[in-house]
């Protein structure tokens, strides 16, 4: 176990615990809500982020806001060969049942304050059930748009009531207008996953499982602007009895105007204003090879200015065109601070989470690529509900073509496009949302100050009829 230089704990009165899923994307949600809490409430709380120490030895160079938060950590219980890309089911056993054990023995190990509540990601679905053995307040924290969470929520109910098509991997185009404060959604548009009979149903039953159990903990917590998701979240506030936060964005966006040396800055720098299309694919399983080469064609065939992020067999990039006048490919950067750039005028992403969330604080247009899972469901909602975003077309093969790549991106880059121009206006006001959301005295801010609030009236609860108690 490891803890960061905290001398005590005499001056806290509250401690709260985080464990986040052992994933980049997962962690670093659970990593900026922590932040936010610690710098909200820096004279009692006291914030334990709970770690396995490989990831301690990725974050620890990372500053922390101040001095009520901390890092502890556990053995390294999952097996670097099951890699998530490498064995996504074996990974999400390993998760399951190897981390329970240290983080249980971790939490006896603390010293006081008693932790006042476990935050902990929603598919870590055991730590339910090691805060309950302890008495201590749960508070879920769905990683996902509160959508996701809702038709997943409602997907028996769906099926046991004939909502969905007898085919639906069939009947793409088929819509469901049932899941409450949901707009019409696509059968294209919900997890492939759902519908696939084989290894991945251990992947779905686990999920639909999580979600079962994310709302039975005492708090359940949303990373999501209210303003983008209003209706499902005041529907799921009515069904469930519980108190509910959509605690905001939970990406890095106080750090964005800070500066940067990293030399694609000058690149970008040079290139002019909304001329540059953000392209990638995310951090975790990427394109088929075959599709790969389409994308790669297609991009240089557009001509289109390009940054583009790709994690793996960057050689493959470089050789094919990449590091050109036109376009930039790196293995990693700060995303960011590179959509927020004013030379970016686009951003091609695959849906995950994180990047729809920033891509709408940086009042980026999307072109939507979704591999898996929730990605499906974001594409949706930036196309369909925020209106910032362009499917791309895939064929009878599922793959999308060089030649539609290529004049999708042309169409997609055009400033001078009609519906290009509609769509970058909604995205500034998608932008404004955020922006005022997040800032001081904005809805996010008030969730998380409600939360806060919350914790904290329940502990001063607790020791008044402990007084009592004792008294009598």
């Amino acid at each position: 176990m490891d803890y960061s230089s905290l001398s005590g704990n005499s001056n806290f009165t509250f401690q709260v615990v985080a464990v986040p899923y052992p994933g980049r994307s997962h962690i670093n949600q659970m990593m900026n809500l922590c932040k936010i809490m610690a710098s909200r409430r820096p004279s009692n709380f006291l914030i334990t982020f709970i770690v396995t120490e490989e990831w301690h030895g990725f974050l620890s160079s990372e500053p922390l806001p101040a001095n009520n938060i901390r890092f502890a950590t556990i053995p390294n219980v999952i097996p670097s060969e099951i890699g998530r890309a490498k064995d996504f089911t074996g990974f999400i056993e390993a998760v399951l049942t190897k981390m329970e054990g240290p983080v249980e023995h971790l939490l006896d190990q603390l010293e006081q304050p008693k932790p006042s509540v476990i935050i902990y990601d929603s598919f870590l679905k055991w730590v339910l059930g090691v805060a309950n053995r302890r008495n201590i307040p749960a508070a879920s924290f769905w990683p996902m748009s509160t959508t996701f969470f809702s038709l997943l929520h409602h997907y028996e109910s769906l099926v046991e009531n004939g909502h969905l098509p007898p085919n639906p991997l069939e009947e793409g185009d088929h819509r469901v207008t049932c899941i409450p404060g949901v707009q019409s959604i696509r059968i294209a548009d919900f997890p492939k996953e759902l519908f696939l009979y084989d290894a991945s149903q251990t992947v779905v039953r686990a999920t639909l499982e999580v979600v079962s159990l994310a709302s039975k903990a005492e708090y359940l917590l949303f990373s999501s602007v209210y303003e983008l998701e209003s209706p499902v979240i005041d529907s799921l506030k009515e069904e469930l009895p519980k108190p509910i936060y959509s605690i905001g964005l939970a990406i890095p966006s106080l750090n964005v105007k800070n500066g940067s040396n990293d030399n694609y800055f000058a690149w970008l720098d040079a290139q002019p204003r909304a001329s540059v299309l953000y392209i990638s694919q995310g951090s975790f399983l990427s394109a088929s090879s075959e599709q790969l080469a389409e994308i790669i064609a297609g991009v240089h065939d557009s001509g289109i200015r390009f940054f583009w992020v790709a994690r793996e067999d960057i050689s493959r990039f470089q050789a094919s065109g990449g590091d050109t006048g036109n376009g930039v490919v790196v293995p990693w950067c700060d995303q960011l601070k590179v959509l927020c750039h004013p030379s970016i005028g686009g951003f091609w992403s695959h849906c995950g989470w994180n990047s729809a969330k920033e891509a709408a604080f940086a009042g980026l247009p999307v072109l939507t690529f979704p591999l898996l899972w929730d990605q499906y469901t974001n594409s949706k909602q930036i196309v369909e509900d925020w209106k910032i975003g362009w499917r791309l077309k895939r064929d009878d093969g599922g793959l999308v073509k060089r030649e539609e790549i290529s004049r999708s991106l042309k169409r997609f880059m055009d400033l001078e496009c009609d519906e290009g121009k509609e769509m970058r206006r909604r995205a500034q006001e998608i932008q404004e949302i955020c922006r005022r959301a997040t800032a001081e005295g904005g809805s996010s801010e008030l969730e998380i100050e409600a939360f806060t609030d919350n914790i904290a009236k329940r502990k001063s609860s607790f020791l008044d009829k402990v007084e009592v108690i004792y008294a009598g």
